[in-house]
This record gives C-alpha cells, sequence and structure tokens, in this order.
C-alpha cells in the first residue's frame, strides 16, 4: 500500500525474509487501505484510534487495547476511526508453531505492546542469536498465548440472510423480528433460523446484537453519545444499552475507551 503517508518499515516487510518483520505507519482519520492480502500472517495492532477491518468473511472493530490476527493470504480491508498509528508484525508461517488459523480480534497485554513497538525497531535482517533475535522469539511465544475475543460479525452468503444482514446494518434500530422477516421473504422462520445458525454460528437475534454491539463500537470510537448511540440502535434507554455493553465487555460505554 503506498499511501503517501510517513511510516517506518523495511522494504517488503511482508515477504517473510526474515521470521518476524514489525512496521509503524501513521493514518488520517477516515482513511481506507484497500483490499489487499500479504503472504505472511500479520498481527495488526494500533497505539492509536481505531480500525474496522472486514474481509470475504466477517468485520472486526479493533480499538487501542486489542490487536487483529490475520493470516497469510487473507483478502482485508481496513478503514481508520479517528486518527489511527498502527504498529503491525508480520510473521512468517514456518516461524513458530501454534499460531492462530483464523481472523480473530486478541488482547494485547502491556508486555505484549511494549514488544511490537520493540520489533518495529529492529533492524532488518537480524541474527537469530542475538538481542533483537531473543526479543523476535519472545513476541512469538507471547502470540501464541492471545486471548481471543468476541468482536466478529460473520457474514453469510445466502441471498435471504445477507438481505436480512444488510438491512439491520443499514438500520439497527428497526425491530423487526424473525417472524417478520420471515413473511416478507416468504421463508419459514424456522428455516431461517436453521440457515444463521449453518452459515454464521448464531441466531437471529444473536446476529442482531453482536452487529449493533460493533456498530456501538464504531460509533463511540467516532466520539457520539452513549445517549445517541443508544437511540441509533434501537435500545429503549441508554441504562438497557450500557447493560448490554457491560455484560460483553465488562465495563460501561463510557468506560471502554479510557
Amino acid at each position: 500500500m503506498d499511501t503517501g503517508i510517513p511510516q517506518k518499515c523495511p522494504p517488503g516487510a511482508d515477504q517473510g525474509l526474515t521470521p518476524v518483520t514489525g512496521k509503524a505507519i501513521d493514518y488520517p482519520a477516515g482513511h481506507e487501505c484497500p483490499w489487499h492480502d500479504h503472504p505472511t500472517a500479520q498481527l495488526i495492532h494500533a497505539v492509536q484510534g481505531v480500525m474496522v477491518v472486514a474481509t470475504d468473511s466477517g468485520r472486526w472493530v479493533v480499538p487501542p487495547t486489542r490487536g487483529l490476527w490475520m493470516p497469510a493470504g487473507v483478502r482485508h480491508c481496513i478503514r481508520m476511526v479517528g486518527e489511527v498509528q498502527i504498529r503491525t508484525v508480520y510473521i512468517r508461517s514456518d516461524a513458530a508453531p501454534g499460531m492462530p488459523q483464523e481472523c480473530e480480534v486478541v488482547g494485547i497485554s502491556p508486555l505484549m505492546r511494549e514488544l511490537i513497538l520493540a520489533a518495529v525497531e529492529v533492524p532488518q535482517p537480524y541474527c537469530p542469536d542475538s538481542r533483537d533475535g531473543r526479543l523476535m522469539a519472545l513476541l512469538l511465544d507471547e502470540v501464541a498465548l492471545l486471548p481471543s475475543l468476541p468482536l466478529r460479525l460473520p457474514q453469510p452468503t445466502d441471498p435471504d440472510l445477507l438481505a436480512i444482514c444488510r438491512a439491520i446494518t443499514a438500520t439497527p434500530d428497526d425491530p423487526s423480528t424473525l417472524g417478520t422477516w420471515a413473511q416478507r421473504l416468504g421463508v419459514d422462520a424456522r428455516t431461517i433460523q436453521r440457515r444463521f445458525a449453518r452459515q454464521t454460528g448464531m441466531t437471529f437475534g444473536q446476529w442482531r446484537a453482536q452487529a449493533r454491539l460493533i456498530m456501538a463500537l464504531e460509533q463511540l470510537a467516532s466520539g457520539a453519545k452513549v445517549v445517541d448511540v443508544a437511540l441509533n440502535l434501537g435500545y429503549g434507554s441508554p441504562s438497557a444499552f450500557a447493560s448490554m455493553f457491560k455484560r460483553q465487555f465488562g465495563v460501561v460505554p463510557s468506560a471502554y475507551f479510557r
């Protein structure tokens, strides 16, 4: 991606010339990285700002306290919410066993964050039997232990389900039930429910709740007030929205991005 934005990384950082390569790049608010992929896996982390990452199979919101694991060869695009400072590492497939095989949002511990920042500063190529090599080896050890977090919104391929999901995304405050959608599409409600479970691993209600949660994160990251987010997403009151949010993340919405 040649964005014209100052960045710190060796040429071909994602080519796997060494087991681990760090990269730093800063983006303005609203910037979009077009669809692309890498021959190496990537741990994407922003020390400032929020990323919205999409693949062919799902969408993730990644705040600064989190990261996104992207396996090699997976097409993705990234949209920046606010000014974003990405600090990322590319990891060769043979660098270490036990690397995640699916895209997932992961927790970034203080140690992992400092290792990523340090990896960006490591000159390439580095010697495995050196301080830099040992730092990268420790980073690989920590990657294998990253906790996965439930921030994915899976995308179905069934045309009826896609119609429902796109409508929910466009108008998240729409109170239409599964029965309402079944009538509109002329399909039995139980059939739709089975398709949702098969293609997304969720029920209709779970998918809508997850979609609303992810949209809430985007709106909160953009500076929207909690009361406005709650109403935008169809919740009866800010307290109902805050309760749902706390069940998912352990903190109220106003505290999440602190």
